[in-house]
């Protein structure tokens, strides 16, 4: 269900910047019609990013979707239109350091060609690269599998447990369109299950072999380790380096909690409702593969929030 719909935006700096350079946003944020910044914390300490393994094992569920050649997802993601088979799942990627993530307007990295964002046509707006990695895996055989999601834009969506300051990023930004993009200290960008590119083609559809019946581990990862791809001009960066040698896009205060897996069931055939856990939340037809990460639309870039997970007890 739908929250409401609106702009963002938001910014974070060093200590003895973050008052000029505040105003300096919410002057630029105002001249573009953006949301200025509401609040700048965590100035000093490290951003910690995890996947709440509880959200994404009650969210995912099996059915027959209909995916058609218009959707974002679908181009980017090599999916034949059609009906498919798919399982769905919903991804919330909680900041639990004691800094933001703090990334900014988009059109800055690619300015100076740091290998941070590329383009995304379909999307009309910069993709992250390297922000999170959603594999299915066989634990039998170790066999992978990837998803339709290609690209990121990291806005806050949804308070968590232990919030610790109001929103301040919620503008992914376009081409002609400033973004301010991080994640606050005590919130989390979550994509949830019916929106575009959050699942795992089933049927091989989308080019990669069928899956068969059976048991298989959701892996999903944010912030993962990657090494650059040296027959691959645009994917050079490697900002931050974990205690392994691999790269990071994000510095963080640990990298050992980037992960979450659980374990799903592929059946060999669906209800109507589908099967899983996530059938019991059945979405509203305008939101199958809606975009709530800033999808370009009539009069400008508009967002969506989710409703938040589960507060633990």
């Amino acid at each position: 269900m739908r929250k409401g719909v609106f702009n963002r935006g938001g910014a974070r700096r060093g200590p003895l910047v973050i008052l000029s350079v505040a105003l300096g946003l919410v002057l630029t944020a105002c001249a573009n019609g953006v949301d200025p910044p509401r609040f700048a914390h965590g100035s000093e300490g490290a951003p910690d990013l995890i996947v709440d393994a509880v959200w994404l094992a009650r969210s995912w569920v099996v059915f027959d979707a209909p995916l058609t050649d218009d959707l974002c997802s679908q181009v980017e993601g090599g999916v034949t239109p059609g009906v498919h088979r798919v399982v769905r799942f919903t991804v919330s990627t909680p900041n639990i350091g004691n800094a933001d993530v703090f990334i900014g307007n988009p059109r800055d990295h690619v300015a100076a060609n740091d290998g941070m964002f590329e383009f995304a046509t379909c999307h009309n707006h910069f993709h992250f690269r390297h922000y999170a990695l959603y594999e299915l895996v066989d634990p039998a055989t170790g066999k992978v599998w990837r998803a339709a999601k290609k690209g990121f834009c990291m806005v806050d969506t949804d308070a968590v447990a232990d919030r610790r300051g109001p929103w301040a990023y919620r503008a992914c930004g376009t081409k002609t369109t400033p973004g301010y993009q991080g994640i606050s200290v005590g919130w989390a960008d979550t994509y949830n299950k019916h929106v575009g590119g959050q699942y795992f083609v089933l049927d091989g559809g989308d080019g990669q072999d069928p899956v068969p019946p059976g048991e298989y581990l959701m892996r999903i990862t944010v912030n993962p380790p990657f090494t650059p791809n040296p027959n691959d001009p645009k994917d050079v960066a490697c900002p931050f380096t974990d205690a392994n040698g691999f790269c990071h896009m994000l510095k963080e205060s640990r990298y050992d909690n980037n992960m979450a897996e659980v374990r799903i069931t592929i059946p060999s055939g669906v209800a109507a409702t589908g099967f899983g856990p996530g059938s019991q939340d059945p979405p509203a037809q305008e939101l199958i593969d809606a975009d709530p990460h800033c999808s370009p639309h009539p009069g400008g870039v508009v967002c969506t929030v989710w409703p938040t997970a589960a507060q633990p007890q």
